[in-house]
């Protein structure tokens, strides 16, 4: 009798070359997206940059401190919005979910807003002794904290997990609200740099922020790994997870968390960034055939962050001294899958 090993198995050899595939994808466009830039750079000389051993020292300042943490930002932010994003669909059993559906990024959104657009109407125009980058972070972390406080707060006392989700959304709602009526009082100046924040951007982050939101995505992933099982339980329902013995309330409390973590730090460093927690869990599904987290979530892992260092590139327009915002070219990306969805759920359902 032949013995069946792991190695032998089909769907095991298929999973793993799709694997390979992204692994080795990911890596030719992190090369790409250091290689692209308004300077132009040789290659080697780019890869000597890496290491600081290019004979140019602008060019070892631009790789190194510039090209390398944007790629690195954009590695860790597609990761944590695919995840996140992941998680929601799973939690709400809404294929239409994402990283953002709890109120998360109208919070970080408010933080933000009442930092620059409140200080304005105090007569603070000048933020750079505030030590910008982090105020803004730093605000922004606080705004969807805030939100997520609300949200166990509710989650512990209602049962019912889609009168969380429309709850969410109100939270983000309101908090968007209170955004439009600072907006409407600030000025013009302070007023376009809110603006410049929602258009998300991954060159802002380096040095001790890049180690911050790191740290942040980092614990928000391995959150995510732990819950790998419980996402697979909640997949059947409610009620069969509380027939084996699942426990909710501490079960939307570990993936809330992770979530809030993953979008809300994203959110606080790079921007509000959409389309890409909403449509990278569906290229995952489709490509790995499989609804197990244990597979979908590294695989959405990776594809996250393939589809942002994509994004990145093509927003660089090599060769031009131009920048496109992030959240543009991923909204261009990613509302076709949205759309694709739609369309496929609306004909199985026979709509």
């Amino acid at each position: 009798m032949k013995l069946v090993t792991p190695t032998h198995n089909p769907i095991v050899r298929r999973n793993f070359a799709l694997f390979s595939g992204l692994v080795v994808l990911l890596a030719v466009l992190f090369c790409f997206d250091l290689l692209f830039g308004s300077v132009a750079i040789p290659w080697l000389d780019v890869l000597k940059s890496v290491f600081g051993k290019a004979d140019n020292d602008v060019w070892n300042t631009i790789v190194r401190d510039f090209r390398l943490p944007k790629s690195i930002t954009a590695v860790l932010a597609g990761a944590a919005l695919s995840v996140s994003g992941l998680q929601m669909q799973t939690m709400f059993r809404n294929p239409l979910a994402g990283p953002y559906v709890l109120g998360i990024s109208a919070g970080a959104s408010l933080g933000v807003a009442i930092l620059v657009l409140g200080m304005a109407s105090l007569g603070v125009y000048n933020l750079s002794g505030l030590g910008t980058s982090f105020s803004l972070a730093g605000a922004a972390i606080l705004g969807s904290m805030l939100v997520l406080l609300v949200v166990l707060a509710v989650s512990v006392r209602v049962k019912d997990i889609m009168t969380i989700l429309i709850l969410g959304m109100m939270f983000g709602s309101a908090a968007s609200a209170l955004v439009s009526v600072l907006q409407y009082f600030s000025n013009e100046s302070m007023l376009k740099a809110f603006v410049i924040w929602t258009m998300g951007s991954l060159s802002s982050v380096a040095g001790m922020q890049l180690k911050v939101f790191a740290f942040i995505v980092v614990v928000g992933l391995a959150l995510s790994f732990i819950s790998m099982r419980l996402l697979n339980v909640l997949l059947l329902g409610d009620s069969y997870a509380r027939g084996v013995g699942l426990n909710l309330t501490l079960t939307r409390t570990l993936i809330f968390t992770s979530t809030s973590l993953l979008a809300g730090g994203v959110t606080a460093f790079c921007g509000p960034i959409g389309f890409i927690g909403i449509a990278v869990p569906h290229i995952a599904r489709m490509i790995f055939r499989t609804a197990n987290h244990a597979v979908l979530i590294p695989g959405v892992l990776l594809l996250g962050s393939i589809m942002l260092l994509f994004a990145d590139i093509v927003s660089q327009l090599p060769g031009l001294e131009v920048t496109l915002p992030i959240n543009s070219i991923s909204a261009l990306l990613g509302i076709p899958i949205v759309i694709f969805v739609v369309i496929k759920n609306q004909r199985f359902s026979g709509i």
